[in-house]
């Protein structure tokens, strides 16, 4: 996971998961943030980032407009 890039992008991701109705992963994925930013242990962070990306990409197969690319782009990038 790279840390800046996340940074950039978890609170777009965040927004957007609560915008889909995915409210206990948006928080979930909060509170991990909180925590990786305490501690520095990522484990969390990405295991809930890699079921954003899920939820975005389920979402953009039944509305292609659903999620714009670039969020899903840029989250892919940060977790890359």
């Amino acid at each position: 996971m790279n840390a800046v890039k996340m940074e950039k992008v978890v609170a777009d991701v965040i927004e957007k998961l609560g915008k889909l109705k995915q409210a206990e992963l948006a928080s979930d994925l909060s509170w991990c943030w909180v925590s990786f930013q305490n501690d520095g242990n990522p484990v969390g962070v990405v295991e809930k980032a890699e079921k954003a990306l899920e939820a975005f990409k389920a979402a953009r197969e039944q509305n292609s407009k659903a999620v714009a690319k670039k969020l899903v782009d840029d989250l892919e990038k940060a977790l890359a």
